[in-house]
């Protein structure tokens, strides 16, 4: 795996780098998160906050909930981020938001009790 991970929105107004090893790639099975994405589960690659930056655009943010907040683009509505209080030092990127998503594999579950009883992984 890449130290350097390149990637952004669909219309290319945001871009980010984030450098360093991943603190962890994980499946959210969250309502809140399938809402966000339109999608049956998100992926997300945790990065340190000292690690990644937007080299351009913008990340546009807004609290989702009490202690989360999600980040997209203004533009094209991308969904790009989620940042959780109980995790103060990163921020988690949509795997679909890098370059290359093909480096990252997802190895742990979150909110596994609210994922959709048709959708199976492994």
């Amino acid at each position: 795996m890449s130290d350097k991970f390149e990637g952004g929105c669909l219309c290319g107004a945001v871009r980010f780098l984030a450098t360093g090893a991943p603190k962890g790639v994980f499946w959210c099975h969250c309502q809140s998160c399938r809402r966000h994405s339109g999608a049956p589960v998100s992926v997300f690659v945790g990065i340190e906050l000292h690690a990644y930056t937007v080299t351009k655009g913008e990340i546009t943010k807004f609290k989702s909930s009490p202690g989360t907040t999600r980040g997209f683009c203004r533009a094209c509505g991308s969904t790009l981020t989620c940042e959780v209080r109980q995790l103060p030092t990163e921020t988690h990127f949509h795997v679909g938001a890098f370059d290359d998503p093909t480096q990252f594999e997802p190895s742990k579950h979150f909110f596994r009790n609210e994922q959709l009883p048709w959708l199976h992984l492994k």
